[in-house]
């Protein structure tokens, strides 16, 4: 393996496309996952379990490649720039939450099974939640690729809109159970669905922190409702 400066670079380049690509895995399996549980499909969620053998693969490849580099600089006694070092372990990081990421979309399609059981119109609200969470997994993608600060500040803002998703469709399922509109196992459902969402927005959360530290210092902590920026050290 390449053990020069610019060899460092190039293998530090290559994690961060396998990454990407990982990224991309994730997101067809969530619109797969989305797609069954509201079509009630149980082939579709069927092809979700071997989607996520295939990123669970891809999760082993990326932490062992990049242990391996850290492994060849320290051998060689490379110098890895303070810079290099970050790009690495936020590599590393950000490919553990998609893997989180993943393992959602395979509850999601877990559930699909008993679906049928529990006679039901979705709320259309529901399909809107999930586009605006694939939007989400989407953009955080794109602020990995391309190491972009604006980008995960943008997925960081989505947090609360999820949040507001949920909290609506909530009410209306309390409200059409009261009705008589809604069965309560149908409702559970309906909540399922929403608290899987809300734990997708949450790890594209932390892969955004990690995007914007690596890009500009910045520390991100969630306080009191809304996001708090802690410049670098020294600023």
């Amino acid at each position: 393996m390449p053990t020069s400066p610019e060899g460092f670079e190039r293998r530090i380049d290559g994690l961060k496309r396998e990454l990407v690509a990982q990224g991309g895995r994730v997101l067809a399996l969530l619109e797969t996952a989305f797609d069954a549980f509201l079509t009630r499909d149980g082939l579709k969620a069927s092809g979700v379990e071997g989607a996520d053998s295939e990123i669970d693969a891809a999760d082993v490849d990326i932490e062992r490649a990049a242990v391996a580099l850290l492994t060849d600089a320290t051998r060689e006694g490379a110098h890895l720039e303070a810079r290099q070092l970050r790009h690495i372990l936020t590599i590393v990081k950000v490919n553990n939450e998609l893997e989180r990421v993943a393992d959602v979309g395979v509850a999601i399609a877990a559930c699909v099974p008993r679906l049928p059981a529990a006679p039901g119109v979705f709320p259309p609200t529901l399909r809107v939640m999930t586009n605006s969470v694939l939007g989400i997994v989407r953009d955080s993608n794109l602020a990995v690729d391309h190491t972009d600060a604006r980008m995960a500040r943008v997925v960081l803002q989505s947090e609360d809109a999820v949040a507001a998703f949920k909290a609506a469709l909530l009410r209306n399922a309390e409200e059409q159970i009261a009705a008589g509109k809604m069965a309560v196992e149908f409702a559970f459902n309906v909540h399922e669905l929403a608290t899987r969402c809300e734990d997708i927005a949450d790890h594209c959360t932390n892969i955004a922190e990690q995007i914007l530290y690596l890009a500009t210092g910045t520390i991100m902590r969630h306080m009191e409702g809304h996001w708090v920026e802690i410049p670098p050290a020294g600023t």
